[in-house]
């Protein structure tokens, strides 16, 4: 039961990873993204390390090429959820004058960054 469970979380996770790129893509045109990739783990020597991104942040971020605005996309599946550390970091974001939201598609993305 324990290895169905990773397998359906790589699967997920797969998955998330299909429509960042794909979300990366279509908006290419309206906004210059980037995906933030995050980690943690130890040195050869031993050391920890962490990349040190803030708690919820967004999967995407960059900037809205008509006005220069801030953009932070959280990428979901379908079935995925939001975690509050993510929403608390979008709703910080998005009272700072940022266009932030959650994305499970190209169209969401497209509509979040027109609808600011």
């Amino acid at each position: 039961m324990r290895v169905e469970c990773g397998e359906l979380r790589v699967e997920r996770k797969n998955e998330e990873h299909k429509i960042m790129n794909e979300i990366r893509l279509g908006v290419a045109d309206e906004c210059v993204t980037f995906r933030a990739n995050v980690g943690k783990g130890y040195t050869k020597d031993g050391r920890y390390f962490d990349t040190g991104l803030p708690v919820g942040f967004s999967d995407l971020f960059g900037v809205r090429k008509s006005d220069g605005r801030a953009v932070f996309i959280e990428v979901k599946t379908a079935k995925g959820r939001v975690s509050e550390n993510q929403k608390n970091f979008i709703n910080a974001m998005q009272e700072n004058n940022a266009i932030a939201g959650v994305c499970r598609s190209v169209d969401d993305a497209k509509n979040l960054l027109k609808g600011e």
